[in-house]
């Protein structure tokens, strides 16, 4: 059997001496797949993206990528670099606003080492995401929200990565331009087989993108489940609860 792309195997975490923010965390994400962790402020999320990214390491239990745990320094986990990529909640502050937007978009390659023709690079993915090629001469200030969050997931998709790490991606955007980046996530993920592992407290848009749901409560993972099966006939009184806190999903 083929190993998840990232899973985490028992995982608890503090901070320092105080009480666990995670406590025997289990969940796997396939090659491909998209699963939504769910939870109100405080739960829990936040901190498994940070375990998921490397960023922070486990009290106890792993985090493994492709069945390996994950390294403890941060110059052995290159190859995990280039294949799980973050996506950050504000594009406003997830943009260096002295960098013209082709060297944001380039940064990966360039610290990943990625040979080739940079600048076509950054035009292909512009056009992915639905900006002119010109945008690469521009600076951050000259976009919109919506636009800014296009250029950072064109940085994302930079070193052509397996799996998408998406922290609340469109909760920072207005109204009217979340949905259009909520479809571009789809089908990118569609086209390119990606998988992505979506962070948020809104179950309109995990409904929008995801085939799994995993349900986070102070720590916990409460339910995991296919989308629709969660949506429909929730088993745990705390996701019951989630749902009837959106009216749109309500039965």
């Amino acid at each position: 059997m083929t190993a998840p792309i990232l899973s985490f195997d028992h995982v608890d975490f503090a901070y320092r001496t105080d009480r666990p923010v995670l406590t025997d965390v289990s969940l796997a994400i396939a090659a491909g797949e998209s699963v939504g962790l769910v939870g109100e402020s405080g739960a829990g999320k936040s901190t498994l993206l940070q375990l998921a990214l490397g960023l922070r390491t486990p009290s106890s239990g792993a985090v493994r990528f492709e069945g390996t745990p994950l390294p403890t320094r941060r110059g052995s986990l290159r190859g995990f670099r280039q294949a799980v990529q973050p996506i950050y909640q504000d594009p406003f502050s997830s943009l260096d606003p002295r960098m013209k937007v082709g060297d944001a978009i380039a940064e990966p390659l360039r610290s990943l080492g990625a040979e080739g023709d940079r600048r076509a690079r950054v035009a292909g993915l512009l056009a992915d995401v639905g900006l002119p090629a010109d945008a690469a001469e521009r600076f951050p200030e000259a976009f919109s929200g919506g636009q800014r969050q296009r250029i950072a997931i064109a940085r994302a998709l930079a070193p052509s990565p397996r799996l998408l790490l998406a922290d609340e991606p469109v909760s920072a955007l207005d109204t009217s331009v979340r949905m259009q980046v909520i479809d571009l996530l789809r089908t990118l993920s569609d086209e390119r087989g990606i998988g992505m592992l979506l962070v948020s407290h809104d179950l309109t848009i995990v409904a929008a993108l995801c085939t799994r749901i995993a349900v986070l409560d102070g720590g916990h993972i409460v339910e995991v489940g296919k989308t629709a099966d969660v949506l429909s006939q929730p088993q745990h009184p705390y996701t019951a609860r989630l749902l009837a806190s959106v009216p749109r999903l309500k039965a």
